[in-house]
């Protein structure tokens, strides 16, 4: 009789050992907005407060009243929990402590969101290091798949995710070549730095310095989406007058993408926002509502006829300012097009 027992303990720890691991190695799936973001957990076998606790290094104290619960009242099997990502157990810049190992935690992407939307619900993530984490090349990616977008510490003896930590890449990024290094300045730091900034294509540098301070000045940085100035702040360099990129540089990009496809096409008004980019380089970007992330769009302004050719970043934010809106654009395509800062009538065109 004891030994039929003991076989039977036996069999029941073989066959739990392999699901619990298979638990334990599933990707961790991040819920929620920043600042409130947490993982599901679903409660197995004698499983408590304190367990889970030490599984996620997170306090049971914590646990409970997140999920409304009386940490007194304990746990059921297959209950449902939400593990809640403090600064305690969950970084996205900074290395661990000598007992502790990061495991990479996932959101996955649905519908239209792009890299910018990501970002900016991950407590502003700079995009580069989106990007970085997850090898990417390129602002578009496809649904269902999963980014990294921070590191769930955990105690290297303690939690049994500890078999699943990665090496956080190094937090300083490299920066885009073209922008010089005097141009990256901190928030604190902007003013010292503008006044050090060089501008050799001016000639008359004492005239032109205000411009660079007072467009500094109005650049927010919620507004800084564009690719080159996610992971740094620069100060938007003044446009130079008669200067012209032909439509940008997306115009050959946009060409390939409506070849031997239906164009859509639609009207109504255009508003911009401030960016680093486009002044020197002739990269334009924008925000809308009815094209991908990473669809190359047709702009014209039904005032001056001119056309530029502006990347798509992200759908606008759904905020009172953008009610009735067709595009948001860059102050820079802005220019371009003669348009200023005020709202215009435009036409888009891109392909479906």
């Amino acid at each position: 009789m004891k030994k039929l027992l003991a076989m039977k303990r036996l069999l029941i720890i073989l066959f739990s050992v392999p699901l619990f691991s298979l638990a334990q190695n599933k990707a961790l799936v991040v819920e929620g907005v920043s600042p409130d973001l947490y993982i599901n957990h679903t409660v197995a076998p004698k499983e408590n407060y304190y367990s889970i606790g030490r599984i996620y290094n997170i306090s049971p104290k914590e646990v409970a009243p997140y999920n409304k619960l009386v940490l007194e009242s304990g746990l059921s099997l297959g209950q449902a929990l939400k593990i809640p990502l403090t600064a305690l157990n969950f970084v996205q810049a900074g290395t661990p402590d000598a007992d502790e190992v990061l495991v990479p935690v996932y959101h996955t992407v649905a519908g239209k969101e792009g890299l910018y939307r990501i970002s900016v619900n991950y407590n502003k993530l700079p995009l580069e290091t989106l990007k970085k984490w997850n090898n990417l090349k390129s602002d578009v990616v496809a649904n269902g798949t999963n980014l990294i977008v921070g590191y769930l510490k955990v105690k290297k003896d303690l939690s049994p995710l500890a078999s699943m930590a990665k090496a956080k890449p190094a937090d300083n990024i490299a920066k885009v070549a073209e922008i010089p290094a005097k141009a990256v300045v901190t928030k604190e730091a902007a003013k010292p730095d503008v006044a050090k900034e060089p501008t050799p294509v001016v000639k008359a540098p004492v005239k032109e310095n205000p411009v660079v301070a007072e467009k500094k000045k109005e650049v927010p940085v919620e507004t800084v989406v564009v690719k080159e100035a996610e992971a740094v702040k620069k100060v938007t360099p003044p446009a130079t007058s008669g200067k012209s990129f032909n439509g940008g540089v997306f115009k050959s990009e946009y060409e390939s993408q409506i070849r031997n496809k239906d164009v859509a096409g639609e009207t109504g008004e255009a508003a911009i926002f401030k960016s680093t980019s486009g002044w020197e380089d002739g990269k334009y970007y924008c925000l809308h509502n009815s094209s991908t992330p990473g669809t190359i769009i047709k702009i014209t302004s039904s005032i001056t006829g001119k056309s530029i050719y502006a990347k798509v970043l992200d759908v606008m934010p759904d905020i009172k300012q953008n009610t009735g809106l067709l595009v948001r654009l860059s102050n820079a395509a802005a220019q371009e097009l003669g348009a200023g800062d005020a709202k215009f009538v435009c036409s888009v065109s891109y392909s479906k």
